[in-house]
Formats: structure tokens, C-alpha cells, sequence
């Protein structure tokens, strides 16, 4: 019986075992770079199978929440390259999330630099809720719709960061099309309200994200590329009604491409019919971050694996708090409990103080 323990093969790229840190935005890559500090988080967990960074802007425009790092700069390449050095020093294996976050965002976040950065997506509807700016909470303001050039540039520019990632030492580069981020608007019926060749049908809300993938696929090579989902996920007011028969397809189209990973993000417990409907549909490699009951995922999950639902389990908030984390679920913990209010910015404390086990 396979178990998480047990090292995968990820197209190409092995893994000592099955259990993956999952994505999780930290905010605390100042001037949009990762430090000596972002360096020792990801090392501190390094014996997870697979590290996946926090969310990585493409490009500027794709900067969505204050002190998120970037992948499209001279400077942000030779930043990261600490990072992936230290990961890979410590035996790990690590992968970089591109978030372009589309409509998900606020002037004031990128107001320092050049350009116009106003907020964008594939319609002009505004996503309800607040958004958190170094000015505190503020209410999302309308996006401009993407014109079909810029499109296009949003390709271009995730495949940039790609072969920038790449450049750094990362392992491959994990999509985000998840969450109520750009990908995932552009598959999302309420926020895509598109009549052309990128919306309408299901094919055509679906194309954005494949064009994405093979963009990237092609300037990497499809064994470092992966793609994040979360069908059916309301977040960042996202409505997918019916979201079967769009995953279901727009998977089918990923199925030829020798992709390293699926990553599929459940959201409510009866997301798990669709996560095994996926899983038949995908012969490759797919990574779960499960829907647990009343708290984080946890030792029960694990047997997701055991059972052939996933390939390789994501964990984030127990992670967060345990960089040990793989000899903890193996021994049956204890575990530190995760701190909600470092979660997101200020210094060390909630980000590489958390104590391993003592050997």
C-alpha cells in the first residue's frame, strides 16, 4: 500500500515523500522581495516532499495585496535564488506559485510604480467585499475589463515569470488559478461576462487558463508546470453554479500536456465527488489540499493517499506552524498550534520561531 511517506515522481522531479507545503501568502516580502528571513522560512520546511511558495506576482500589474513578492524583475531572480538555494540545500524540492490576482487588488498597493496598474479582469464587475491596503480596509473599486492585447501580455507575462523561476532555481512553477484570482476569473460565469473568443461557453471561459498553461508549458517544459483549482470555491465573490462539467473539461484539456501536477483545492465536503471525478479524468500527478472538518488538514487526511484519492496531500495552516511537519504526522504529532494573528505580515515572530521537535 502507498502511503505519504513514500517518494512520487513528479514528471521528472522526485519527491522523498508525499506531504507538500502548501501555497499560503505570508506578506512580508518588503519592496516585493524575498529576504534572508523568506530564505529560512522555506528551508525550515524543506523536508516536506514538495515546498510551493506563497502567491508570486507575474508581473506588476498582477500585485493584488501589500508586500507580495514578484518574478519579474532582474532583482526579484537573483532574491529568489537565496531561496530555492537554501530549499535545495536542505534536500528539498520547490515549486513557485504565479498569482496574477486580476480584479483582486487596489490602487494604492501599486501606486509606487509606473504605469497605469489599475486593478483589471475579464469583465468590468466588481468583486464584493474589502480589500486590506496599508491604509487598512477599502473597498474594491471597479476593474477595467482586459482588452483582448492585454489578454494576450497576461500570457506572455506569466510565461516570463515562468522561465524567470526557472532562472532562480526554482523546481517548476505552480499556476494559481484558484481563489477568485485572475485564472479563476476568467473560468467564473459571474465574474466573466465576456461574449467573445474568452467567455460565454465553457469552453471559452476555459481558454484563458489552458492558453496559460501551454504559454508556460512551452517555455519551461510541461514537467515544471502545474496548475492550482478550486471548482466551486466562493472566494473573492466567485458564483460557479454548476462547476462539474467546466473542471471536467477544462481537465480533459490539460490530460495531453505531460503536466507535472493537478493541485486541487477542496472547499466544502461535497467538493469530493468532483475531486474523484478529476482524479479519473487525470492520469498525472494530483496534489490535494482536502476539505478537513472544524480545523486545518491534518494526520486523518493522510489516508487520502492510502486510499488512491490524491497522489500527494497539501498542508497549510499546520504547516505554518510546524516546519517539521513530516515527522511530526509520521510519530503522531504533537503539534504547535498556528497563531492566526501573525499570519500575515510583521517580523520573525509566526514565521521562523515556531520550535521543531527536539532530537
Amino acid at each position: 500500500m502507498t502511503t505519504a511517506f513514500d517518494p512520487i515522481d513528479l514528471a521528472g522531479t522526485r519527491l522523498a515523500n508525499r506531504i507538500a507545503l502548501a501555497p499560503m501568502t505570508r506578506s512580508r516580502a518588503f519592496g516585493r522581495l524575498p529576504d534572508a528571513r523568506t530564505a529560512e522560512y522555506y528551508a525550515q520546511r524543506a523536508s516536506a516532499g514538495l515546498v510551493i511558495t506563497e502567491g508570486v506576482q507575474p508581473t506588476a500589474a498582477g500585485q493584488g495585496y501589500p508586500n507580495t513578492p514578484g518574478l519579474h524583475s532582474a532583482e526579484q531572480v537573483a532574491a529568489w535564488r537565496t531561496v530555492t538555494d537554501a530549499v535545495h540545500a536542505a534536500g528539498g524540492r520547490i515549486f513557485a506559485q504565479l498569482m496574477h490576482a486580476g480584479r483582486i487588488g487596489h490602487p494604492s498597493i501599486t501606486a509606487d510604480l509606473p504605469g497605469d496598474l489599475h486593478p483589471a479582469g475579464p469583465s468590468a464587475v466588481t468583486p464584493a467585499g474589502q480589500l486590506f491596503t496599508a491604509e487598512g480596509l477599502q473597498d474594491f473599486p471597479v476593474p477595467r475589463e482586459l482588452t483582448a492585447e492585454e489578454i494576450r501580455e497576461a500570457i506572455a507575462g506569466f510565461a516570463a515569470a515562468a522561465r524567470n523561476a526557472v532562472e532562480a532555481g526554482f523546481d517548476g512553477v505552480e499556476l494559481h488559478g484558484a481563489n477568485g484570482y485572475l485564472i479563476h476569473q476568467f473560468l467564473a460565469p459571474n465574474a466573466n461576462l465576456r461574449t467573445d473568443e474568452w467567455g460565454g461557453s465553457e469552453e471559452n471561459r476555459n481558454r484563458f487558463a489552458v492558453e496559460v498553461v501551454k504559454a508556460v508549458a512551452e517555455a519551461v517544459g510541461p514537467e515544471r508546470t502545474a496548475l492550482r483549482l478550486s471548482p466551486g470555491n466562493p472566494y473573492n465573490d466567485i458564483d460557479e453554479p454548476a462547476p462539474r462539467a467546466q473542471y471536467a473539461a477544462l481537465v480533459d484539456a490539460l490530460e495531453p500536456l505531460g503536466l507535472a501536477y493537478v493541485h486541487l483545492m477542496e472547499g466544502a465536503a461535497e467538493a469530493r465527488e468532483l475531486t474523484h471525478e478529476l482524479r479519473k479524468r487525470f492520469s498525472g500527478t494530483l496534489v490535494l489540499n482536502p476539505y478537513s472538518e472544524g480545523g486545518p488538514t491534518g494526520a486523518a487526511e493522510l489516508a487520502l493517499v492510502e486510499d488512491g484519492t490524491a497522489d500527494v496531500i497539501a498542508f497549510g495552516a499546520l504547516f505554518l506552524a510546524n516546519p517539521d511537519l513530516p515527522a511530526r504526522l509520521k510519530a503522531g504529532g504533537p503539534y504547535n498550534t498556528p497563531d492566526p494573528a501573525t499570519f500575515f505580515g510583521g517580523d520573525e515572530r509566526g514565521y521562523t520561531d515556531y520550535p521543531a521537535l527536539a532530537v
